[in-house]
Parts: C-alpha cells; structure tokens; sequence
C-alpha cells in the first residue's frame, strides 16, 4: 500500500488555534451525550443502549479484505464530504446500485452535516480520515494522533446524527502500531487499499479508469476521492467503472471489520 498525496495537509492548515475550542466544546458535549446521566440522575438501567452508543473493539490488522467474498471490491471515497462532489459521487453509485465506504475529514464533516446524513441514509459506512488529514500524522506524538483520531471520531458521530464510523483509514497511509491499535479499541478496523485510482492528481478519466483495470487483481479495495479539488474526472471514471465490474462479476461490498 503506497502512500497517496505525500506531504499533503491542505485541511490543517485551515483548522488554526480556533478549532482546538471548537473541538473541546464538540468533543465534551458528544462524550457527555455518550457518557450517559450524571451521577445524580434518575437511573436507566432498563433503556437499552443504541448502536452508536456500544463500542465492541476489532481487529487491529490493516484491513484489504471485502466482505463479499472473493469476487468482492470496496469502493472507498476519500477526503469529503464536499458540498459540489460528493452529492454527484452518490448519484452515480445509486444509479448503479453500489454501497461505498466513505472517509470523511472531522472538519469536513463537521463543515457539512447534511452530507453525512446523506450519505448514512443512502447505507453506506463512514470511516474515520483523521481531524485534519495531515499525512505526517505518523512522526508526530502519540497524544497528537490520539487527538486526531479520537476527535474526528466524534466530529462525525454528531455530524452524522450518531452513526459511528467503522474503520480508520491514516491519511496517505501514516499509520503506526499505536494509531492502529488505538482505532481497533474504538470499534474502528484500519482500513488499507490495494488499488490507489491517483485521481487525487486528476490524471483523465481514462487513465484512471486504465488503472483500476490494471491493478484491480492486486487487490479489492480501490482509493477514490470526492474532495480536495475538481473531482469531475473520479465522477466519469466511475460512471464507466461501476458496470464493468458487474459485468465481470464482480459485488461491490465493504471491507472487511
């Protein structure tokens, strides 16, 4: 699994000392919702608790694998949700009856809470991109990549409506045993790829196209992209990408948790 858009924390920079508040305010106002009834209140012993609520850890193996069996192949979205891309991005795989796995940005998320819900209610999975996408993520401190991790978790539980994310994907692949590890104990699967479209470097539809042919025996999950930039080239791509897998027999899934 090589590492995609190197060096690249375009969303970082945005963030600045006023999202470390925003975070805080977030962050304690999702665990107090989590966290249940103070002490002192009446107890609720016989109200169950919601799926966004149960944590049950996974694996903390790089996940590749998809669900649907050997002829399986996750479509994994990257970078959004964006307010012009990725409503197209869902439309398109509507029109062909295809389930994604979305990594969503915490500030993206957190920026566009319809498109989250969106994208839960299509039934699609949400994955966790990390805060700010920094791809250096994995030479920095273990309490900076627990921030990162630990809060975009909750930045798009609420965005979402409390649907939790399912996987951890490190942006450009900078994990490390204690991000993964860390991921795995929040229910999170960190979630790999074996076939990167380089779409983020809008290459043309075709050779995008091209190299999921290419290199799709390498593997099932396959790297696209719905922020970051012009993606109406991932938009094309997949419009002809999605029915020839079908027409190889192949099922479009999710990786496996």
């Amino acid at each position: 699994m090589a590492r995609h858009g190197a060096g690249r924390n375009w969303y970082g920079k945005l963030v600045g000392a006023a999202l470390g508040v925003t975070l805080l305010a977030t962050g304690a106002s999702v665990w107090a919702a989590q966290a249940g009834p103070a002490n002192d209140a009446p107890p609720q012993a016989s109200r169950p608790a919601t799926p966004s609520q149960v944590v049950k850890p996974v694996s903390a193996v790089i996940a590749h694998a998809s669900e649907a069996g050997a002829r399986g192949v996750n479509i994994t979205i990257d970078d959004g949700p964006d307010p012009v891309w990725t409503p197209q991005v869902l439309d398109v795989l509507e029109e062909y009856g295809v389930k994604a796995t979305f990594c969503m940005v915490g500030t993206q998320a957190q920026a566009h809470p319809d498109l989250v819900k969106k994208v839960v209610a299509a039934g699609h999975r949400l994955c966790n991109h990390s805060v700010s996408h920094d791809t250096t993520m994995d030479k920095a401190s273990e309490a900076y990549q627990k921030q990162q991790i630990l809060d975009a978790e909750r930045m798009i539980t609420k965005a979402s409506g409390g649907v939790r994310p399912v996987y951890y994907r490190a942006p450009g692949g900078a994990f490390t045993p204690y991000s993964r590890k860390l991921a795995a104990s929040r229910g999170m699967r960190p979630l790999g790829w074996n076939v990167d479209t380089k779409d983020f470097e809008r290459p043309g539809a075709d050779a995008i196209v091209a190299t999921v042919e290419r290199e799709l025996p390498n593997g099932p999950t396959l790297l696209f992209h719905d922020a970051g930039g012009d993606r109406a080239q991932t938009v094309q791509a997949l419009r002809r990408i999605l029915p020839r897998l079908k027409e190889q027999g192949y099922t479009c899934g999710y990786p496996v948790r």
